[in-house]
């Protein structure tokens, strides 16, 4: 993987590149998160794909630009980052608030696209409540108390059953918190308060979809899943049975053959040995 800064449009952007392979995909980080939590999945792809990934403006060491990222801001930048890597078409991959920049640009940009992937995101608007509760973030976060979200927001991600066993990830998710600029917090949680109903956009689409959902996911219930798969019978569907809102952590050769297996690309030949 090669790790450089481009421009994107005006926007300075940080990402890797694995250069090679006949598709590409883009990962997409979710919220408090930076491209950095791809770094064990990215193996899974890169001998068969090319892949990129990126730190969304805000997070990660890309710069933050206002106070609100639009998910349609993100996803232009997200688009223009690929024309300048040279890449016409891919498939993208939004994990979680990366779903919502996924699904701007099937929106905005539906011929770059061979693909949409929704990785434990949903193309559903922010509920009153959910609104108030990402209103209450955006205070603490001015108010200097960042770390209350830290102690809460990476182990929630998980199921209950892996914690445990995950606890490395989540020391290092929680550690990406505190080194997240409270701008980009906040210009994010902005963006996805506004952000729209996207389902009729999504069940019009010509983009291939596919979604991949954790069954133990505390952000996206079962029953909000299984709300989701009904209304959206275009979409191929996979569902993690061990998996909370990180499935990608929690059960990342499962989430890569699914991923592979919907990009067209065979899986690898066992060499015989005689």
């Amino acid at each position: 993987m090669t790790e450089k800064f481009i421009m994107a449009g005006a926007t300075p952007l940080h990402l890797c590149d694995s250069e090679q392979g006949e598709k590409c995909v883009v990962l997409l980080h979710g919220y408090l998160e930076s491209m950095l939590v791809w770094e064990d999945f990215i193996p899974l792809l890169y001998k068969r794909a090319r892949v990129v990934t990126l730190d969304l403006p805000g997070h990660g060491i890309s710069v933050v630009q206002g106070e609100c990222h639009s998910m349609d801001f993100l996803a232009d930048t997200v688009a223009e980052t690929l024309t300048s890597l040279g890449v016409a078409r891919f498939t993208v991959v939004g994990h979680s608030m990366g779903g919502y920049v996924a699904l701007a640009l099937a929106e905005r940009h539906p011929e770059r696209l061979e693909g949409l992937v929704l990785l434990s995101s949903t193309p559903n608007p922010d509920t009153e409540l959910k609104k108030e509760n990402r209103r209450r973030e955006i205070a603490l976060v001015k108010s200097g108390k960042k770390e209350l979200l830290a102690r809460v927001a990476p182990a929630a991600g998980f199921a209950a059953t892996n914690r445990t066993r995950l606890k490395d990830y989540i020391e290092d998710l929680t550690e990406q918190v505190h080194v997240t600029e409270d701008e980009g917090i906040v210009a994010l949680l902005n963006g996805m308060i506004e952000r729209k109903d996207q389902n009729e956009m999504l069940r019009q689409s010509s983009v291939r979809q596919l979604f991949i959902l954790g069954c133990q996911d505390e952000y996206i219930t079962p029953e909000v899943a299984d709300a989701m798969i009904q209304n959206h019978p275009q979409a191929a569907v996979v569902r993690l049975e061990n998996s909370g809102h990180m499935g990608f952590i929690e059960e990342p050769e499962r989430t890569a053959e699914a991923l592979l297996d919907f990009m067209g690309i065979a899986p690898q030949k066992v060499e015989q040995t005689e």
